[in-house]
Order: C-alpha cells, then structure tokens, then sequence
C-alpha cells in the first residue's frame, strides 16, 4: 500500500501513477463526543471531553470503511484535530483515543484504504467559533474564552443560538480571538516578543505543543502501511500578519458585526464601540447599519492581563482617555522590509514540522497547506522532499449562499461574474489547473491533492430533504468532477460525516456537506443506501497506471468512460481501472487500443495489460444494456481505435 511522490504524481510499489480519490473523515470528528457545535452545556468545560468514537464507533468502521470502498472512495483525509489529542492540558495526551486511533485505522488497512493524517482547524479552536486548538492555549495568553460574545471576539454557534447566520463562522478570521491566536504561533517571535508562557516565547511554546502533540500520532501509526503521510495544517491564517492597516477590514466575508482589527483589540480591552454590520451579496459585503457591542465594558482578558498588542504598543489611551493608534502598519514591516507572510511564517513552520515528523515517520509524504485561495507557498528541493501540494478549492458561490446555478458563477481569484455553462466548466478547470500548475513550477513539481471541495446538501433551505430530489447537488458536484478528471487531479472531497442527519448536518456550525447521512438511508441493508449525490461521485477513474496518464474523462448521462495513457517501459504491474457496479449494473462493453484485459466485477475493476507495439494506448468502456452480460475472461482486445503510436 506504499506510495511516495515522484515529480508531480504518486507512484505505488510497483512504480506505476496512482490517481487518489477519497473523503475527509469526518465532518464531526472537529467536535467532541456529544457535543455538536450547537449544544451549550459543558462547552467551556473544554478540558474533559473525549473524541474516543470519532469519526465512528469501531463496531460501526466496517460498514462504513466497506461503503466507502464501494464507491471507490480508498483515499481518506483522516481529521485529527489538535483538541483530540492534548485538550486535558499542556502535555497531557489521551491515550484513549491514540489506542482508539491505532484501531480504526488498522480497520481502514483491512479494507485496503489508504490515509494521511489532518491536524484540523478552523478559526483556531472550538471556542472562537471553529475548531482545532485546545482551550487552554486561549488561556495561556491570557484570553477569557467566556467573554467573547460579548467583546466581539468570536461569533460562537452555541452562545449566538439559533438561527446561526448562515456562513457566518468565517468571519471568526478577523476577529480578536482567532487573529491574535494566529499571529502568535506563527509570528509571535516577531510580534510579541513580550509574551512567554511558561517561561518560553509564545510562538515557540504553541508550535513545539502543537507538532509534540501530531508526533504522538505519528508514533502510533508509524508502523501501518496505510498511513500515508501528514498534512500540515489545515486553511492556516496568518492573523494579523501582512496587515497594512489596521483601521480597515481585512476579511472579504463580512457577515454581521465587523470589527476593524484596532476596534477589535478595543472591544477585547473592555470598550464599548459602534460597529458596522455587514452582509453578504452577490457583490461582495454590503454594509447594513451599525450595532453597538459591549456595552458592559467586558475584558476579553483575564483578570491581571492586558491586551496584548497595547503591551506592545500599537495603540493606547489619550490624555482624555479616548483610545488612540500608534502603529497602524505594525504587521506589516518588519526591520525595515516588507513582510511575506506565506514565505517568512508559514513555509518555515512547514519546514520545522516536517522534519519533526520524519524524525518518526521518516518517509511519511507532507501535504503543505497555505491559506485557502493563496498560490504563494513556494517549495523547494532544499526545502525537503516528498512534499505535496494539498491546496482546496470551493466553487465560493454555491458553498456562501446555499444555491446552485450551473451557467453563473463567480471567480474568487479575479471576482469577475461567469455567465453560460460551458463557461463556467472551463472556469472550474482553469481555476484547478492554476493550483496543479502552481505546484510543478513553484514547488519543485509537487504532485497536487485537492484536500477538499464539495457542495452543501441542504441547498435552497433544504428543499432536497423535503423532496429527495438531490438534482442540483449532482449537477454541482459532477461539474467539479468532471474538472478534476480534466486535470487529472488527486483528491479528497468533504466529505463523509457518519453521524450526518438532516437538522443539524455535520454537527458543526450548520455545515451540511457529507456524501452519506442515516436519515436518507431507508435500506440499511443496501451499502449505497444513504449515499448522497451517488450519481456523480461514484464514477470510473485509472486507480492505478502503468505510466503516464494523459487524458480521462466520464460522462454522467451516457456512463460513457475514456481514458489514454503513455505506458513507462520500466514497470511489469498492469494498469487498473476502477469500474463501480453502482454505474454499470448490468455490466459494461471494453474496448482498448491494444493488448488484453481482464474484467473483475466482484472487484470492480477493469485490469489491462498493454502491448509494446505502441506508446500510447486508449480505453473506453460503455454501459450494456439489461439483456446481455460481460465476460470475465481474460481475451485479446477489442480493437477500436486508430492503430497509431
């Protein structure tokens, strides 16, 4: 099951391209047993919780492992967020959930399943309005979790109730408590040097807990030969870092109250302040008036601490008390330079984890991560190898408002409107071919894992769940699909919640993303029971090729499959095609270029063996119909294409 990279493909034991497809697992693993983001109880009571049963109970890992293979789906972003593993205290592991791990993933093994490991976040941890970091490291810097509602710190779903505004946890980027946390672990050296704990600088203290505690991990799993690697971190924000001025917004998803960073270190210290409130629209953010926050005059700090970036001098107070800014550029410039984020904080935290890691898993492949929608981490041989580029990509549009419109779209990159279906497919394509070409030209041809895309299930207010039409969830994903396959990308889709249901989604801030949920499987005796948008994930893809893949594409309506190789001399294993039986009941018609094939419904997969009396060779694979049956023999080919090299 080993796979490592060479140039910008995964190659398998045998030394042939391997083209990875998969999930995240899971959406609800950010959150901890019996406490989905909407449950209030116990949530500041963040030292004892338990992750033991994430993403599933292990009496449940066979039917879902079983499923997922089914559906070709043999690649798995495994989340393991920071919280899982230290959240009693600062070195204090649970050894439940590692003994826990070490068996699920033993399962993925047994269902032929490879994995990387996740170390998940989203806006820092659970108790600024994501998930990810334990609650102590807020503490540890003097942060009082319990009064960030209030001081506009953090929009918490739990604390804000319901109805949560939709799309809104983003927005937790630019606020206090996720901007300071940020700038600390990646730049505090630079930034507050005047903060330690215990004794240590800040940056150091958070980094060194962080990669300690994804080490644990990789001591447990180091010996199964499913784990394929880490990734690195997951969407990383550089908080303040790279601000130019901090009286402007700095976060395009402007939902509700939005707070400059300077009105949010105010509102952190205590002072009440009219914010502007904003919401989003096909435009961008529009402002919508003003609301007063904290109007108490509560800290967002502990009891004997001050804002931190006031110790550091970025703003203060007037002779008349009013507050005032002094270095609105501070994040900006550094010893007379302009700061890089990406290359001065993210890609020398990269460089330090991955070689932490290797000194446990020494030929564990890394799956670097920038901030989502950037092309700008840069990677070279010196840097270290096995490295992969595992960048995400969302069609914004559909994930913000909930609704999907196959002929119009928006570009993130350019913000420029889309009109026409073809249009907006050739868009999608482009868009994922910058981040493939990206990664060979500026990552020394890293190969590329799309580490998430997907679609909400609960477009236009749910109306799927009231009808059991899932029409334009399939037209959406089967658009990105078909752009991946043009790319001949890797990937792993977000994703597969087990615990998935129709009121509160994937558990976590009214997300709703997950390919399987139980209140859509009304046979449970049925594996595909369940499965959500089946028509356009479950789809043929070459798993594995003996050379060069060139070309591959599927059509949804006609199950038509094509796909063309280069063959690479060197290698004697044949080339497998992944055919699901979900797409072809009654079996499927081969015809191929050259040499033999071998059918294998039981495996669902399509075995070929090339001649060596041409370069290239093609297949395609076409629906029978209900009267007739393949043969699962192995035979000469049936030739249907043209006989040149």
């Amino acid at each position: 099951m080993t796979i490592k990279t060479h140039g910008p493909w995964f190659v398998d034991e045998h030394g042939r391209t391997v083209l990875l497809r998969g999930v995240n697992l899971s959406g609800s693993s950010k959150v901890p047993i019996g406490m989905p983001t909407h449950v209030r109880e116990g949530f500041f009571d963040h030292r004892h919780v338990s992750f033991v049963g994430r993403p599933f109970p292990i009496e449940e890992a066979d039917e879902h492992f079983a499923r997922l293979r089914e559906w070709g789906l043999t690649f798995l972003r495994f989340l393991v967020t920071w919280e899982v593993i230290e959240h009693a205290g600062p070195g204090q592991y649970d050894e439940a959930y590692l003994d826990y791990l070490v068996q699920v993933i033993d399962k993925a093994r047994q269902h032929h399943i490879r994995l990387f490991i996740d170390p998940h976040q989203d806006v820092w941890g659970r108790l600024s309005g994501g998930d990810g970091a334990p609650g102590w490291t807020y503490e540890a810097v003097g942060f009082n979790p319990a009064h960030f509602t209030e001081t506009g710190a953090a929009i918490v779903h739990c604390i804000h109730g319901e109805p949560l505004p939709r799309m809104v946890w983003p927005s937790n980027y630019s606020k206090l408590a996720a901007a300071t946390m940020f700038t600390l672990f990646f730049g505090g050296n630079d930034f507050a040097p005047l903060i330690k704990i215990e004794g240590e600088p800040a940056q150091e203290y958070l980094q060194r807990h962080f990669i300690d505690a994804m080490k644990q991990v990789a001591q447990r799993v180091k010996d199964l030969p499913n784990v394929v690697g880490f990734d690195s971190f997951n969407e990383p924000s550089t908080g303040y870092i790279g601000v130019k001025d901090l009286t402007g917004h700095i976060n395009i998803l402007r939902t509700g109250d939005a707070p400059t960073p300077f009105e949010s270190m105010l509102l952190g210290a205590g002072l009440p302040r009219q914010i502007d409130t904003y919401a989003m629209s096909l435009l961008g953010p529009r402002k919508r008036g003003q609301r007063l926050l904290n109007a108490q005059g509560v800290s967002a700090w502990q009891a004997g601490f001050e804002c931190v970036w006031k110790q550091h001098g970025l703003w203060d107070m007037d002779a008349t008390g009013a507050p005032r800014l002094l270095k609105p550029d501070y994040f900006s410039h550094l010893n007379g330079r302009t700061v890089d984020p990406t290359d001065d904080y993210i890609r020398p935290f990269i460089r330090r984890y991955a070689r932490e890691i290797r000194e446990v898993m020494p030929h564990a492949v890394i799956f670097a991560e920038n901030v989502t929608l950037e092309n700008s981490l840069r990677w070279t041989e010196d840097d270290g190898p096995n490295v992969a580029n595992a960048a995400h990509w969302y069609d914004v549009l559909t994930l913000f408002f909930k609704d999907h419109i196959s002929f119009f779209s928006i570009d993130p990159y350019t913000r420029r409107f889309t009109l026409g279906a073809q249009r907006v497919q050739r868009m999608f394509a482009e868009q994922l071919h910058g981040i493939q070409h990206w990664a060979i030209h500026e990552m020394n041809q890293a190969p590329t894992v799309i580490g998430e895309f997907g679609v909400p299930f609960d477009l236009k207010k749910k109306h799927a769940y009231r009808t059991g039409d899932f029409g334009p969830q399939t037209r959406a994903l089967d658009s990105y699909l078909d752009a991946m396959d043009a790319n001949l990308l890797n990937w792993t889709l977000w994703n597969y919640t087990p615990d998935n249901d129709n009121r509160w989604g994937d558990q976590w801030n009214d997300e709703d993303l997950s390919i399987f949920s139980r209140d859509q499987q009304t046979n449970p005796q049925d594996i595909n029971s369940g499965g959500r948008a089946l028509e356009a994930v479950v789809r043929p893809y070459a798993q594995a090729i003996a050379g060069e893949p060139l070309h591959m594409q599927f059509h949804r309506h006609s199950r038509h499959f094509e796909f063309e190789f280069r063959h690479d001399a060197s290698i004697a294993a044949p080339t497998e095609i992944f055919v699901p039986n979900y797409q072809y009941p009654h079996g499927y018609h081969v015809e191929v270029s050259d040499g033999v094939h071998e059918i294998d419904r039981a495996g669902q997969v399509l075995i070929y063996r090339h001649s060596d009396q041409r370069e290239t060779h093609h297949l395609r694979i076409t629906p029978v119909s209900v009267d007739h049956e393949t043969s699962q023999a192995v035979r000469p080919a049936r030739r249907r294409f043209a006989d040149t090299a």
